[in-house]
């Protein structure tokens, strides 16, 4: 219970956020596209650069990006497919995106520092780049071929600048490189600007939705997916190393388990935006679950032991 009510408080100011995203949309005429290109193309990749680049990396600890992108594809693949028989339209490739990743930095971050040491913290920053190269590729793919050519699609991908941000991160890191003093505490505020920018991107995309936004099957398909499916993946893989493998030690199994419950990713209202694909329903089901997860995280944090 005093885990809950902790993580209830903390989480807090991360609604604010939202609601000061709403009062720009709503009275400052703030749209969504004017965060969106600032988002993807300079500050996401800088957050996952430095974060990479000032992880303890061991072989092992390389793959487990691998294994959440892996698990973030399954998931997305598996909705793309079903929702293509069920919606039959681009819901199905905006779906992919939005069962596949998760608000990991914006929310998961304040959490993992909530409940984590903060060595353990950086494991958790290594978990999560997995997911958001998923966002940053495949889910990516997915969700502008809904609008775009394969061929079309598979160029904007290359034009993200999010893979390219890890594999430097990740030869500098295994170079011996570390940030230098003078650029450490613009990092950091960097990193807040990536936490308020995306609240609040969420913010605005709320204040401009319609009711026609609502959409019951596409709704139901969405948090399955992402808040039942997800996080039964990463207790299959989490309990297959704990009883065959025995790869990974339970800090890790700790960020595996929490980067599965965060709610959708702010990051696909930027992303929907960007690629005008349902970008009020998008805003409007990441809101919902935002909200679900002010009482969902906490009580899967206690039912998976996560810590």
């Amino acid at each position: 219970m005093d885990v809950f009510l902790t993580l209830l408080v903390k989480l807090a100011p991360l609604y604010l956020l939202i609601g000061l995203g709403f009062i720009g949309g709503r009275f400052l005429e703030v749209e969504s596209r004017h965060f969106a290109g600032l988002m993807i193309y300079i500050i996401t990749p800088i957050v996952i650069f430095s974060g990479t680049l000032q992880a303890e990396i061991s072989p092992a600890v390389i793959l487990v990006p691998l294994w959440m992108w892996i698990l973030s594809a399954i998931n997305g693949g598996s909705f793309l497919l079903l929702g293509k028989r069920v919606l039959g339209d681009s819901r199905a490739n905006i779906l992919a995106l939005l069962v596949g990743t998760g608000n990991t930095g914006y929310f998961g971050i304040p959490v993992a520092l909530l409940l984590f040491p903060a060595d353990q913290v950086g494991l958790y920053i290594i978990a999560m780049l997995g997911v958001t190269l998923y966002e940053n590729s495949l889910g990516f793919y997915w969700a502008a071929n809904g609008r775009y050519t394969a061929r079309e699609s598979f160029f904007k991908v290359l034009r993200l600048p999010s893979l390219y941000a890890f594999l430097l991160g990740l030869a500098l890191n295994l170079a011996g490189f570390t940030i230098p003093e003078l650029f450490e505490s613009l990092v950091v505020n960097i990193r807040g600007a990536y936490t308020v920018l995306g609240m609040m991107i969420i913010g605005v995309g709320i204040s401009r939705l319609r009711i026609e936004a609502a959409s019951m099957n596409f709704s139901a398909l969405v948090m399955f997916g992402k808040f039942v499916s997800w996080p039964i993946l990463a207790v299959i893989l989490v309990s297959l190393d704990r009883w065959i493998f025995h790869a990974y030690s339970s800090q890790i199994h700790a960020s595996i388990l929490l980067v599965s419950i965060t709610p959708l990713a702010a990051n696909s209202v930027v992303i929907a935006s960007l690629l005008n694909i349902h970008p009020q329903r998008v805003a409007l089901l990441t809101l919902v679950s935002t909200l679900v997860a002010l009482f969902y995280i906490p009580f899967m944090v206690g039912l998976l032991g996560i810590r």
